[in-house]
């Protein structure tokens, strides 16, 4: 590792740290499960563009449970794509499905284009779950979807910094959201996405 890559990351994870330490002091927005109730399967409304340029409608995650996650690739918490596929790989078999949406909204650490998104989470994470086009999902021009999430989902609130997550029970209810800093294999995720599998009781 070069000298300046070391500084870069030592940055990097100063920030981190510093968001943390904000987030935690942060009053958190109470979920609303009547509102989480009435908006269920709206989800299924977005046609999103894939990493690849493909049109896709959301809908095909239709019975499955969903984790949606805003991501990048300069983040301190970039190393959670590894705990991503991490739990796609478990949890798939049993319907799990994840959907990344990378960001830069969030310190400039998304500046690629999708192509190089794409060849990164390839080659260093080997991500296989579902990779989306870079969206904005905070501010001026937020993207409709994560209008949605953050607004009228029954679980409100800004996204804070890259990787906060929802989770999407099979019948399209916004059953969690999680934090950037909430590992997608700690106890606090793992616990609600078994509750939504095939198979399972959908969380509350």
């Amino acid at each position: 590792m070069t000298a300046k890559e070391a500084a870069r990351r030592a940055s990097l994870a100063v920030v981190s740290a510093m968001f943390s330490l904000g987030a935690a002091l942060k009053p958190k927005q109470e979920a609303d499960p009547m509102q989480a109730d009435k908006t269920a399967g709206r989800v299924y409304d977005f046609e999103m563009k894939t990493i690849d340029g493909k049109t896709q409608s959301l809908s095909v995650y239709k019975g499955h449970p969903l984790l949606i996650v805003n991501t990048a690739s300069l983040c301190g918490f970039t190393p959670q794509y590894t705990d991503l596929e991490n739990l796609y790989k478990k949890y798939s078999g049993r319907g799990l499905r994840i959907a990344a949406f990378p960001a830069n909204e969030f310190g400039a650490q998304e500046p690629g284009g999708d192509a190089e998104i794409k060849k990164f989470c390839l080659t260093k994470y080997s991500v296989s779950f579902d990779l989306y086009s870079k969206i904005i999902v905070k501010g001026p021009g937020i993207h409709p979807l994560y209008k949605y999430l953050t607004t009228e989902s029954g679980h409100p609130g800004d996204i804070p910094w890259n990787f906060a997550k929802f989770l999407i029970d099979g019948r399209g209810k916004v059953v969690g959201r999680f934090e950037p800093q909430d590992n997608p294999t700690g106890k606090s995720i793992t616990a609600a996405v078994e509750a939504v599998l095939v198979g399972g009781s959908s969380a509350q």
